[in-house]
């Protein structure tokens, strides 16, 4: 794995939240399942008690379309902080803006104690936020959309930074001698996803090219992909912004007959089997486990003790560079569900 190197502000950043990093990840390497009982009775076992503060609720609302892989680790993360914390984990989810402020809204009104909140389309959120903040309800923001994440009142925002994130795939790009490349933009009007491309656009030599498809339909997906490959024949680099959008991309440059090589943003069992049979080239972890369980746990420690991680930056869980030798953990990690 290799850490990116990110800008002076950006380490900045940063250094307030290693050792917290470091904390997190010994307990993720004990950990396994995806929440519930077995979550339970694991934080149960000796050196994972759970806390014994009051109980509390924490409600989670995600912009994650339709089987989106991504947020299973996100929520895996959260329901093992929440098993710890004592809290009762809701969890919602709604890839349009409007219909995902409602569902903040309908938490907000069964009166939750903390709420973790994306920001993909920040305009869509701004008002329920801010009033959610107002009324005493502390908020965290992650993954997306963290540029107006202090602006909405929010505590901190936990994710990575997504134009540095494009930055690094554009000089792995470089690194990789790579000439022009498709950059495929699996759901329109987020924020994060455009800034992904921006980056690689930035600090890429060569050049890049976007293409909207829709995320939630495999098979136009895949079709677009391939018509786009076949268009121009001088694409020799595809960067999905999405773990799932990896193996529709493998497929489709298969069909069109493309000599183009695959790298992904994120992290999925079928991304770490890609990198092993070298279907792709590498992958962008953002470590998705580990911003829903700090967003859990620092809200815990928020109403606990008043605490508030970031200095009012954001937590950085990324990015970081991965490829086919590093599949050997990956493997062990993913089949947990922490990564």
């Amino acid at each position: 794995m290799r850490t990116v190197r990110k800008t002076r502000t950006t380490e900045r950043r940063a250094t307030g939240t290693a050792a917290a990093v470091g904390m997190v990840l010994a307990l993720a390497a004990g950990c396994s399942g995806s929440g519930g009982k077995e979550a339970q009775d694991k934080a149960s076992a000796p050196g994972g008690r759970p806390v014994d503060t009051p109980r509390s609720t924490i409600g989670m609302v995600s912009h994650s379309g339709e089987g989106d892989t991504f947020w299973d680790i996100v929520r895996n993360g959260a329901e093992q902080a929440a098993a710890k914390d004592n809290v009762k984990f809701l969890y919602a989810n709604d890839k349009e803006g409007g219909r995902q402020a409602e569902l903040v809204q309908s938490y907000l009104d069964q009166k939750v104690d903390g709420l973790i909140v994306t920001l993909a389309k920040p305009q869509a959120l701004a008002a329920v936020v801010r009033k959610a903040v107002a009324q005493g309800v502390p908020v965290i923001t992650i993954n997306s959309g963290g540029q107006f994440s202090a602006a909405y009142g929010a505590l901190t925002h936990i994710g990575q930074d997504e134009t540095v994130a494009g930055r690094a795939v554009g000089e792995e790009l470089n690194r990789r001698g790579r000439k022009k490349a498709l950059c495929v933009v699996h759901e329109q009007g987020n924020v994060s996803l455009e800034d992904r491309c921006a980056g690689v656009r930035a600090s890429f030599s060569g050049r890049v090219e976007n293409l909207n498809v829709d995320g939630t339909n495999a098979p136009a997906s895949r079709s677009s992909v391939q018509a786009g490959l076949q268009s121009d024949r001088g694409i020799d680099s595809v960067v999905t912004l999405g773990a799932p959008m990896a193996a529709i991309a493998v497929k489709a440059r298969d069909e069109a007959g493309s000599t183009a090589r695959i790298g992904t943003f994120d992290l999925n069992p079928s991304v770490v089997g890609l990198l092993k049979k070298k279907d792709i080239d590498f992958a962008v972890d953002q470590q998705p486990y580990l911003q829903g369980y700090e967003a859990v746990d620092l809200l815990w420690l928020h109403r606990a003790n008043g605490n508030v991680l970031g200095g009012g930056k954001p937590v950085l869980t990324g990015p970081a560079i991965v490829t086919g030798k590093d599949v050997p953990k990956l493997v062990e990690y993913t089949g947990r569900g922490t990564r």
